[in-house]
């Protein structure tokens, strides 16, 4: 989870909160949410939010189950191929 230390204030027009707070309600998030997802995609959206270093960290992290490599080779040519293209 991340941790947010950073406050950013914006004076909005009514109408405008209104239709966030719909929003958020619909969507089930905080309107702060709806707004930092709003930022990343006007002016980031060209950049991963998640670099690829931090992805492989989150990855290392979970219990997930595995086999060992020969058998997951196995698995992955046997299973995961198509027929057609063997």
């Amino acid at each position: 989870m991340q941790i947010y230390t950073k406050r950013l204030q914006i004076l909005i027009p009514p109408s405008l909160w209104d239709r966030l707070q719909v929003l958020a309600r619909e969507r089930r998030t905080s309107m702060a949410a709806l707004v930092r997802r709003a930022v990343e995609q006007a002016y980031f959206s060209d950049q991963p939010s998640v670099s690829p270093l931090d992805a492989v960290r989150r990855l290392a992290t979970m219990d997930l189950p595995v086999s060992d490599w020969e058998q997951m080779e196995k698995e992955s040519v046997s299973e995961g191929c198509d027929e057609n293209l063997r």
